[in-house]
């Protein structure tokens, strides 16, 4: 009963929303989502789909919990490095400007440290940045951040680019005008392409080997040639080459062709 009761949850999510909960992984899924509608006093995911599709506040918080909204300026650094020194000089030879897209990008904080390394390295750019939930988006749009988040950030670029209030750092327009945010859902909707640079990072560890498997395809076609794909930590690419993509650095996938 209880995983027929899920099963409907699912069904009706994705009638509600067009997101395809059947594309994560179960177990883990469900665990997340059980704890939430226990915690919100809901004795089965019946009653939870019917809060949810009422209750806006219910709806996002089960969004964010979905989506695990959690990033930080720099994470990894030493892969920004490689970046900043290695795959944007030979990008910026390849496009006089860089079209670069950062997928799932939560609050914000993964395409502000892109556009602050922009600004750096003083190389022209557009830079799509893009989410399924609006609540991260809308937190992002805000450019507040806490100490946390800064943890990994140089010091000089937090000095040049962000105003402290007491609790927070306020992210400097000069870096937000750089960043257009929009809603997108990577399982169902279309991408866009001719791309120099696609980052998406800890993001696929949630799908289900097919969703993954469908995603690099749909990642590969969006990229020029030569253009390059940069996963998280955890997210190394078994055998690229099925994507038409090879490996030029660790995490880093250039488009063959």
């Amino acid at each position: 009963m209880e995983d027929k009761d899920f099963l409907q949850f699912i069904a009706n999510v994705k009638k509600m929303t067009g997101i395809d909960l059947a594309l994560y992984k179960e177990a883990q899924m469900k665990r997340r989502l059980s704890s939430l509608r226990v915690k919100r006093g809901y004795s089965s995911f019946t009653q939870y789909f019917e809060a949810i599709s009422k209750d806006k506040e219910l709806f996002y918080e089960f969004l964010d919990r979905m989506t695990i909204n959690v990033s930080e300026f720099f994470r990894n650094p030493g892969r920004w490095e490689v970046l900043e020194n290695k795959i944007l000089p030979r990008l910026a030879k390849q496009s006089p400007r860089i079209k670069c897209w950062s997928a799932a990008c939560s609050t914000g904080e993964e395409p502000y440290t892109l556009s602050l390394i922009l600004l750096r390295k003083r190389l022209e750019a557009s830079v799509l940045a893009s989410d399924i939930d609006e609540g991260a988006i809308s937190k992002a749009k805000q450019g507040v951040y806490t100490d946390r988040s800064l943890q990994d950030c140089p010091k000089d670029l937090i000095g040049k680019y962000f105003t402290k209030d007491t609790l927070s750092y306020r992210i400097s327009d000069e870096v937000k005008n750089r960043v257009t945010f929009k809603k997108h859902n990577l399982l169902a909707d279309t991408f866009d392409s001719q791309f120099d640079l696609i980052i998406c990072r800890n993001v696929m560890i949630y799908f289900t080997e097919e969703a993954k498997h469908e995603l690099y395809h749909k990642f590969s076609h969006a990229l020029k040639p030569g253009g390059v794909l940069f996963v998280g930590s955890t997210e190394q690419i078994f055998q690229p080459q099925q994507y038409q993509l090879e490996t030029e650095d660790t995490f880093f996938y250039r488009k063959m062709g």
